[in-house]
C-alpha cells in the first residue's frame, strides 16, 4: 500500500472515530491493570472488573493483601480470571518490595524504551500492554497491537506480516506520531462495526476504495449497531 492512501485511510478513520478526551487523569498503575484485565475479554467486561476491584479494596495495596479468591470474585466476569488475579497480586507485591510503594507517576520521567524495560518483567504483561500504558497514561506517541489490529492491518494491505509482534515492527514506523492514538483507537471501533473478523461489511466500508482486500463481500445496506466502548477511554 501506498503511503498515500494509508495517509487517506488514517485520516477518514480518525474522523469516523475521533479519540475520546479523558474526563480526568488516570494513575499508570489504572491504565497499567486495567489493560491487563481487558486481555481476552470485551472492554465492558473489563470495565465492571476494574471498578469491582477499586470498590472493593478501595486502593491498590490493599489489593496486593488480598486474599487470591477474593481478587478472583472481583473480576470473575472477565475471561482468565484466575490467571489475572494471580498475575495483578504478584505484580504488586514485587512493585511494592522494589519501589517502595504502589506508585508508577515516575515512569512520566522515563524514556519509552526504558518503560519497556522496567514493565515487561512481570509476567504477563507485553509489549501491547506496556504500549497502551504509553499511550492513555503517559501521552506518549505509541501505538498499541493487538490480535485484531494485527488483523485488520494485514486485511487492508497496510502491512503484510504474519505476527501483532511483527505488525508493531512494521507500523510503527508507517503512521505519523501525532495520528498513533488515533488511529489504534480507530482501528478498534471500526474493526467491531465494519472489519469484523469473520463477515467484514465491505459494501459499507468508509475506506473500501484503498483497501486491498481480495476477498471483499457485503452483508448488511445498513450501519449495524455501534460497539465502541473502550475501556481505557473511561477509567
Amino acid at each position: 500500500m501506498t503511503q498515500k492512501s494509508l495517509n487517506i485511510i488514517i485520516e477518514t478513520l480518525s474522523e469516523k472515530y475521533p479519540l475520546q478526551k479523558k474526563k480526568q487523569k488516570t494513575s499508570v498503575l489504572d491504565v497499567l491493570i486495567a489493560t491487563k484485565l481487558s486481555q481476552n475479554t470485551t472492554d465492558k467486561s473489563s470495565y465492571i472488573a476494574f471498578k469491582n476491584l477499586k470498590n472493593k479494596f478501595g486502593n491498590w495495596d490493599n489489593v496486593s493483601d488480598a486474599k487470591l479468591f477474593e481478587i478472583k470474585s472481583a473480576i470473575r466476569i472477565c475471561g482468565l480470571a484466575n490467571t489475572k488475579a494471580l498475575h495483578i497480586r504478584e505484580m504488586l507485591r514485587q512493585m511494592k518490595k522494589k519501589y517502595g510503594s504502589l506508585n508508577l507517576e515516575f515512569l512520566k520521567k522515563y524514556s519509552d524504551e526504558k518503560i519497556y524495560d522496567a514493565l515487561s518483567e512481570y509476567k504477563g504483561i507485553g509489549v501491547k500492554t506496556i504500549s497502551c500504558v504509553l499511550g492513555f497514561a503517559l501521552g506518549r506517541n505509541a501505538f498499541p497491537v493487538d490480535t485484531h489490529i494485527h488483523r485488520i492491518l494485514n486485511r487492508t494491505g497496510i502491512v503484510n506480516t504474519k505476527t501483532p509482534e511483527g505488525t508493531f515492527k512494521a507500523a510503527k514506523n508507517m503512521i505519523p506520531d501525532n495520528k498513533k492514538m488515533t488511529f489504534h483507537t480507530g482501528l478498534i471501533k471500526f474493526g467491531r462495526e465494519i472489519c469484523r473478523a469473520k463477515t467484514p461489511l465491505c459494501n459499507i466500508c468508509y475506506i473500501e476504495k484503498h483497501c486491498e482486500y481480495n476477498k471483499k463481500t457485503g452483508l448488511s445496506n445498513k450501519i449495524p449497531l455501534s460497539n465502541n466502548f473502550i475501556i481505557l477511554e473511561n477509567i
